[in-house]
């Protein structure tokens, strides 16, 4: 996940989502591992103590994925895309359906940065291809410069989430 270090755009479902990350984290796994930590230190020696050792590890960790957490939310700047007022135009949260020059479509997400997922076909806002088919319309030609070369996609469709 990129660091926020300024507003950063992110949909409803992405702010639900790190916002249930961090009620998990705080409720639920901080407190577990605060009581294994607490027994485990009941035991006497720390230095060879596995669970203690291992649980005080696993806090520091928690308490880092808090802080960055909280970071997040506190830039996050939410933005519904299905109130995006030209829906022929990709901006956030359109869904895009693009083809390259043999035909081979990919559809794509546009979302915040910390709710992206190649995988599931959800791309960063700043990601390269984001930022080439930002503005775009179907029948646009976008030139995509990756890491490996340049590649060039044609826009197919674009939609955006009802209300």
């Amino acid at each position: 996940m990129p660091a926020p270090d300024k507003t950063n755009p992110i949909t409803p479902a992405g702010l639900a989502a790190l916002k249930a990350r961090y009620d998990h984290l705080l409720g639920t796994e901080r407190p577990e591992i605060t009581e294994i930590v607490s027994w485990a230190a009941g035991n006497g020696d720390r230095s060879e103590n596995g669970d203690y050792l291992y649980g005080r590890k696993r806090m520091r960790e928690i308490d880092r994925e808090l802080a960055y957490l909280a970071k997040v939310m506190k830039f996050a700047k939410v933005v519904n895309p299905a109130q995006q007022p030209d829906k022929a135009r990709i901006f956030f949260g359109a869904t895009v359906t693009i083809a390259d020059e043999d035909d081979d479509e990919r559809i794509l997400t546009i979302v915040g940065d910390n709710e992206q997922d190649a995988g599931e076909g959800r791309v960063g806002w700043s990601s390269p291809i984001a930022r080439a088919l930002r503005g775009a319309e179907v029948g646009d030609l976008r030139t995509v410069r990756l890491p490996g070369g340049s590649k060039e996609w044609e826009v197919v469709a674009i939609t955006y989430p009802e209300g």
